[in-house]
């Protein structure tokens, strides 16, 4: 997911509250999907766990090599960002059409296309003899991997017993995580060691043995039934969505959260191995690690919810991440990277509220609503990460914050503006005691 989050509920992903087919349940009664203990519920978790992990270790193959890349090809950060964002802008690009393919040729079937389609372009990466092949190879792998997220948790509400989904999904978007953070770093190192081309040639080679383990273990759809692709209705259904003020905030929220993550993490890495930290590459690009923290706060998240509500909680992660941008500034290695824990918090934080509230939002087409969600998160992800590493360029890390908070100040003035509906629409449907004056 950044990738997608460790604290990602069901609701971030097309497809995650699709209902079960009407086969799902025997005629006697009996649900016949995949429970705990059962040895096709041990494979799908496995499967999908490692499909997770494919998909992340491919989508941000390039942003731990920008520094690498960016000497080896004498670019501008701004030039080399363009192999990151060029993925997940791909991606945003395929996403409702990757998830119209999977109703009507099947879950697995785009889900195992989507990972061997990718992992081909992948072994073509360390190939490319210029940056513009391997833009337009990265926009094409972004849309190869399209097919996951908008199909695996449809796979997993289809095929898996409700008592045993979140933990199920969980696994899943744990595979998300380590595959983000994994590819990162095994990229990274490999690159520093041998060069940028070996650094994706490393991930190309994981993400196919994930691929292929995804393949062994997946268990054969029994509760997937083909449906017609309807454009029309599609489209009806999506442009209900973007009138609906509420998911357009959520929408807009997505993009700015992911807006600061693609500004920092295509930048840090330049930062950490110029003056006045001069850290060695390897060392550089080992700072992903510091991914897990949002491990903690997305799962946190859901806890100061259930205290501060969704607002309260948009407000203290969009105060976290600024706090972290602000830290940053400092020329001190110990600000900078809890400035950078602090983003990273923030971040997942923001990202996990805003897409969990997708699902409860939209009382209709809920697959299509987080998919809407997931373009503005991908798009942002690309829109910061190129406008933050043309800022860094242009000024240094005090432009690539200065983007981020930019992205936080509007983030919290669309959560203001929220506030303010709210407390108005609570105000108009409290009836007024008789003879008790208007309040303005």
């Amino acid at each position: 997911m950044p990738p997608a989050s460790t604290g990602a509920s069901a609701a971030t992903l097309p497809g995650a509250l699709s209902q079960p087919s009407p086969d799902t349940t025997a005629e006697s009664g009996a649900d016949l999907r995949h429970r705990p203990g059962d040895r096709a519920f041990r494979r799908s978790n496995l499967a999908l766990f490692a499909a997770g992990i494919a998909t992340f270790v491919l989508l941000y193959s390039t942003q731990g090599l920008l520094p690498i890349l960016s000497a080896d090809l004498d670019l501008t950060p701004g030039q080399a960002s363009w192999t990151a964002s060029a993925a997940t802008l791909g991606l945003a690009l395929a996403l409702l059409p990757a998830s119209a393919l999977s109703d009507r040729y099947g879950r697995t079937a785009v889900m195992t296309a989507s990972m061997l389609a990718a992992s081909a372009l992948a072994l073509a990466l360390p190939f490319a003899p210029d940056l513009s092949t391997l833009v337009v190879l990265r926009i094409l792998q972004g849309a190869a991997l399209a097919g996951l997220p908008a199909t695996a948790m449809a796979y997993l509400a289809e095929e898996v017993h409700p008592s045993a989904l979140a933990s199920a999904m969980g696994l899943y978007v744990a595979g998300n995580s380590i595959g983000g953070m994994g590819g990162r770093l095994a990229s990274g190192w490999a690159a520093a060691a041998w060069g940028w081309r070996w650094g994706l040639a490393t991930s190309a080679v994981l993400a196919l043995l994930a691929a292929l383990a995804f393949r062994l273990l997946i268990p054969a759809a029994r509760h997937f039934r083909p449906a017609p692709v309807d454009g029309r209705a599609l489209a009806r259904t999506v442009s209900g969505h973007l009138r609906n003020p509420l998911l357009l905030r959520l929408y807009a929220l997505g993009l700015l959260f992911m807006a600061v993550f693609g500004a920092v993490y295509n930048t840090v890495g330049y930062r950490l191995v110029s003056a006045p930290f001069n850290l060695p590459e390897s060392v550089a690009a080992s700072i992903f690690v510091v991914y897990l923290v949002g491990t903690a706060s997305s799962a946190s998240a859901g806890r100061l919810t259930g205290r501060l509500g969704r607002r309260g909680t948009l407000y203290v992660a969009i105060g976290v991440t600024a706090a972290g941008l602000l830290l940053s500034l400092a020329d001190s290695l110990p600000c900078a990277l809890l400035g950078l824990v602090l983003i990273t918090a923030g971040f997942f934080a923001g990202h996990a509220t805003a897409s969990s509230s997708v699902g409860r939002t939209a009382t209709t087409g809920r697959a299509q609503a987080s998919a809407l969600y997931l373009i503005a998160y991908y798009l942002g992800n690309s829109l910061g990460g190129t406008l933050g590493a043309d800022a860094y360029h242009s000024v240094g890390w005090d432009g690539a914050a200065a983007v981020g908070l930019t992205a936080m100040t509007l983030a919290a003035g669309v959560t203001l503006y929220a506030t303010r509906q709210a407390v108005h629409a609570r105000r108009a449907s409290t009836p007024r005691r008789s003879g008790a004056p208007a309040r303005a």
